[in-house]
């Protein structure tokens, strides 16, 4: 089971950036999808991320207007708008898939969790230069 993501590179301050990634070696049907990011010597933090079946989504209240999270079932992918950068959004940014048993997705607890993620990528950089 993989997860490739792309999409980062160096953009200015107030730039746009679309992130992708998509999975492969199994279904991700039912699974949420999620991103996170973590920049060198800080915890890794949760960006948005995505329920399967209704498209739920959430995002952090740092990104919260500014980065959007979708995806597209049909092909297993899973994409992260990023608008209005700053330059505190610069950081390795990995996607993650999990499944989450019962209602838990719909809890802020579980979904910012990196623990409830079984797969993740292998990051993409995003550079945001003031």
């Amino acid at each position: 089971v993989q997860l490739q993501a792309s999409g980062g590179g160096l953009v200015y301050a107030g730039g746009s950036l679309r992130l992708s990634c998509v999975g492969s070696g199994r279904t991700f049907s039912g699974l949420a999808m999620g991103w996170f990011r973590q920049i060198p010597g800080k915890e890794r933090e949760f960006v948005c991320t995505i329920g399967w079946s209704d498209g739920a989504s959430y995002c952090s209240d740092s990104v919260k207007g500014r980065l959007t999270i979708s995806r597209d079932n049909a092909k297993d992918t899973v994409y992260l708008q990023m608008n209005r950068l700053k330059s505190e959004d610069t950081a390795m940014y990995y996607c993650a898939a999990g499944e989450f048993p019962g209602s838990t997705f719909y809890d802020g607890s579980y979904y910012s969790e990196g623990s409830w993620y079984d797969y993740w990528g292998q990051g993409t950089l995003v550079t945001v230069s003031s």
